[in-house]
């Protein structure tokens, strides 16, 4: 299934993208007088299987019904909020791409270079992301898949750790760079407000197969600048999870950002380094995932 993140009237709900268009699941709920069903993404992550089938046999009842044109959205005039509303941790690999840690001139790491963000970061598609242009002139683009964690993981062994995850969205892990570079710890260049469009859909594991065989781009201003596979991570999906449980429980609804390809800002010689400005647009293709845009503006100061 892939669900997503209605914002109306100030409150994120929930939807599910069909060939219709998007069903406002508290809308059909209420329309069709059903039960049983989640109404937050929260929810069906936290209830597994069970959950994900209760929603998908109530969006077929709910598509089939009289009346349903009142719920089903044109996804075009919906405002999205991000497709995981409210992570309990945000988790980052750095330099998770072989050809993007040779760009940036750094050794392939020997174990998982793991950082984090906060939800101040997150935004939804189609949202303006603004530049801290008071304290940052490098801020940089880089597409990521995003693993989303559905059940408890703690201790889990490399080959039972896709089993915890519940689905995959696309990123974009935007990072001033200046900021990052400043310290030796990159928070700082990370956690700037609206740094993590998470989006547009959250997509069920089993709709995307093999997470390290998906086609990954960023494309700025119709330019493509990042194009690659998520074959090329160093750590691939189940050895990341497993790694990260190691050292801490990660629980539903727990997001893992896993690292960017070449192509970024960062790598370029010196004299092409061009950062984003405002109103550059910056979109995020994932195969199987969809296509994450957002625009960059001015912070307001």
């Amino acid at each position: 299934m892939k669900l997503l993140t209605i914002i109306e009237n100030g409150a994120y709900e929930l939807g599910v993208k069909t060939d219709r268009g998007v069903l406002h699941v508290r809308k059909a709920l209420q329309a069709t007088g059903a039960s049983g069903v989640p109404q937050t993404v929260h929810e069906v992550i936290e209830g597994g299987q069970a959950a994900l089938s209760a929603l998908q046999s109530f969006a077929e009842q709910a598509l089939s019904a009289a009346g349903s044109d009142a719920y089903v959205l044109d996804e075009a005039g919906i405002t999205y909020g991000p497709c995981v509303t409210h992570p309990n941790k945000i988790i980052c690999v750095g330099l998770n791409y072989r050809k993007h840690a040779e760009e940036t001139n750094a050794p392939i790491p020997q174990y998982p270079i793991l950082f984090n963000k906060f939800n101040n970061t997150l935004t939804g598609n189609g949202h303006d992301v603004p530049l801290p242009v008071k304290v940052s002139s490098k801020v940089d683009y880089e597409a990521e898949l995003v693993i989303v964690i559905g059940k408890k993981a703690k201790y889990v062994s490399k080959e039972q750790a896709l089993d915890h995850v519940f689905g995959y969205c696309c990123v974009n892990d935007l990072s001033a760079r200046d900021l990052q570079m400043r310290t030796q710890q990159w928070l700082l260049g990370k956690s700037c407000d609206g740094f993590s469009p998470l989006g547009p859909y959250l997509v069920s594991a089993d709709e995307v197969g093999d997470p390290n065989n998906l086609e990954i781009r960023c494309i700025v201003n119709g330019e493509v600048r990042q194009n690659s596979n998520t074959s090329d991570m160093i750590f691939h999906c189940d050895e990341i999870v497993s790694y990260i449980s190691q050292h801490m429980t990660l629980e539903p609804g727990d997001i893992i950002l896993t690292g960017t390809p070449e192509g970024v800002v960062l790598g370029l010689p010196e004299e092409k380094q061009v950062y984003l400005k405002d109103g550059d647009v910056v979109t995020i293709e994932i195969e199987k995932l969809g296509s994450l845009t957002n625009r960059m503006v001015n912070e307001r100061v």
